[in-house]
């Protein structure tokens, strides 16, 4: 079970009520959803990590990254903070690389870094785990909100740096291809957790040389396997699953339901796991990033990135359990 079980406002172009979210499983359409996916599974039946690659180089991340909304925003509080260095020990300790923060998360890029220190001092190779994962938000130039964020990390290069929400996205796209170009970043994207910008997320994707999307995706919010998810395979961009577990909602909803018997066919011995496969499972998704403050979430996360993915028969057995419950 992972730590987001959090009072988030509701958007109404991304969340639906109860009943709203009955109907919307009610109405679900397999064969639209099975159209989308290839007939294969996408792992062998062992426990090695599973990875997918990056369209844009091959280059392989574990389908299981971490993220730092709220959970890692904990000001200056030493024992807080000493907490989360031991949530990203266990990550790289289970072979998690993508750690992904913003400037719009409060002090979760100092922590990161004060994190990240630490474990450097316990002889922890962190350059060789980290797959860094940041994003600009603000609507001036930018300039020195990417320094400072290099600066909290403690980093000299960023893997990933993203347009956070599509914000001014034409003027930050200019300078993160920039710094791509001087060796400062190795990948760039954008991100949206809104709906409503959807439209406004596809047109860019169909436009502009991208590397990866973050978009919102779990088992009660699909909207972007209708366009978005299609698109990104047929670009050859990667793509990052925010709110994987919408915010700890689905734990609220499902977590005193029993588990399937056949939720062991692909390794899944818990919630967690089960709505996380599912969602690193669509063919178009590299890689999802629950937030957790404890360790015990973590482990239970870092499940969902062992054994097989789910083929496309599982994916839609899957959603018709969700919705008989």
């Amino acid at each position: 079970m992972s730590d987001e079980q959090f009072n988030i406002p509701n958007d109404k172009n991304t969340l639906l009520t109860m009943p709203e979210r009955r109907l919307f499983l009610q109405a679900l359409s397999v064969p639209a959803l099975l159209a989308l996916l290839p007939n294969n599974a996408f792992a062998t039946d062992n426990n090695a990590l599973i990875t997918k690659p990056i369209p844009s180089t091959g280059e392989q991340l574990p389908v299981i990254g971490m993220g730092t909304w709220i959970t890692f925003n904990v000001g200056r509080n030493i024992d807080a903070r000493n907490v989360r260095t031991e949530v990203l020990k266990t990550f790289f300790d289970l072979g998690g690389k993508m750690v992904d923060s913003s400037p719009m998360y409060g002090s979760a890029e100092a922590v990161m870094g004060y994190a990240l220190e630490r474990l450097k001092l316990q002889g922890i190779k962190t350059d060789e785990s980290l797959f860094s994962t940041t994003k600009v938000w603000t609507h001036s130039d930018g300039e020195a909100q990417i320094a400072d964020s290099f600066q909290l990390w403690g980093l000299d290069k960023f893997d990933l740096f993203q347009i956070h929400n599509l914000v001014n996205w034409q003027d930050h796209l200019k300078r993160l291809q920039q710094l791509k170009q001087a060796g400062k970043i190795r990948y760039l994207g954008i991100t949206t957790s809104h709906g409503r910008r959807h439209e406004d997320l596809e047109e860019i994707m169909k436009t502009q040389p991208l590397d990866f999307i973050q978009l919102t995706y779990n088992m009660r919010y699909r909207e972007a396997e209708k366009r978005l998810l299609p698109l990104a395979k047929e670009k050859g961009i990667a793509v990052i699953a925010n709110r994987p577990l919408d915010g700890g909602q689905l734990f609220n909803q499902f977590a005193n339901k029993p588990l399937p018997a056949w939720a062991g066919e692909i390794g899944c011995t818990n919630w967690a796991q089960f709505f996380l496969k599912f969602v690193v499972s669509h063919p178009a998704m590299t890689c999802a990033i629950p937030a957790t403050s404890k360790v015990a979430h973590m482990k239970e996360n870092m499940g969902a990135a062992r054994g097989v993915l789910p083929d496309q028969a599982m994916r839609a057995k899957m959603l018709t359990y969700i919705q008989s419950l």
